[in-house]
């Protein structure tokens, strides 16, 4: 008994270690082709630290080396504006991530507590949203925002991400659900309505799952890139997801600029890994807490 435990111990081991290479090898050979010159990529080695290692490929994302310089470097001497797209970037996400957690854990709320006609039906139309392929309403949504005028603008990126998400409500009712409902009653007889119950009995408590959500869809906003895409084109409104694609297709067909496609996607990646890294744990665990409620 205890040799099969052990065996299932150790294959339990090789399988989490395989899953985490096959994970982590792509962030570090994206790191060590951002450190490697243009000329060397194609040069045969495949050590892990590249023989020249050199950050002129991060440099010439961040606009910090001449023209001259960056074709010396193996560039086609296109700029990158990254400063202008990360703030694009960081707006986008911020207001989408606002706009989703204060809809969805209103909605949430109301769909756990609330009882009006009809709420049933409508949880239940509105769980089919997480069935339908976002490709499916990327057309209808582009000619709305497109009638509207609203093409190349903040309000056009955001419009059909800035409301409820059906995840995210589904997630928060499963919370919600799990409260005692004698922490609202005791509220109810001291006088407190639905909504003073909500900011100051429940949003408190509910504070770790309502970041969780906020993770999640601050990593969800800042890997879209097909919307963003078809809607914000202009430098103004351009995310840094695109950017990474207009840098790539700036390089010429016969010799692609890898190594600073790959300084940016660093770079690009940088903020996310960070947040990943800071609430991981939280993350897990809340999700792990809600799936059990």
């Amino acid at each position: 008994m205890r040799k099969k435990l052990r065996l299932n111990r150790v294959l339990g081991w090789c399988t989490l270690v395989f899953i985490i290479l096959i994970t982590i090898i792509p962030f570090v050979w994206t790191i060590r082709t951002a450190l490697t010159p243009n000329s060397q990529i194609f040069s045969g080695d495949y050590s892990l630290i590249p023989p020249d290692a050199t950050w002129i490929n991060f440099k010439r994302v961040l606009g910090l080396v001449s023209i001259e310089e960056d074709l010396a470097a193996g560039g086609s001497g296109a700029q990158m504006y990254f400063w202008l797209y990360l703030r694009n970037s960081i707006i986008f996400t911020a207001l989408l991530v606002i706009g989703q957690v204060i809809t969805s854990s209103m909605a949430g709320y109301a769909f756990a507590r609330l009882r009006f006609p009809g709420r049933e039906a409508l949880f239940a139309i509105l769980l089919t949203g997480m069935m339908i392929p976002p490709i499916f309403i990327v057309l209808p949504n582009f000619v709305l925002i497109k009638n509207a005028g609203l093409l190349n603008t903040f309000t056009g990126l955001l419009a059909p991400y800035f409301f409820v998400s059906p995840f995210a409500i589904f997630f928060l009712r499963q919370f919600f659900l799990s409260i005692p409902r004698e922490v609202e009653e005791a509220a109810k007889l001291d006088g407190a309505g639905y909504w003073y119950t909500f900011r100051k009995i429940v949003v408190p408590m509910s504070a770790t799952p309502i970041t969780t959500i906020a993770i999640i869809q601050a990593v969800f906003a800042w890997n879209e890139y097909l919307w963003p895409q078809l809607v914000g084109k202009e430098h103004t409104v351009r995310l840094l997801n695109v950017a990474l694609a207009a840098f790539q297709q700036a390089s010429p067909s016969t010799k692609p600029d890898w190594a600073g496609l790959m300084a940016a996607a660093t770079l690009q990646m940088l903020p996310m890994l960070l947040v990943i890294l800071i609430f991981g744990k939280k993350l897990v665990g809340s999700i792990g807490l809600t799936s059990a409620k």
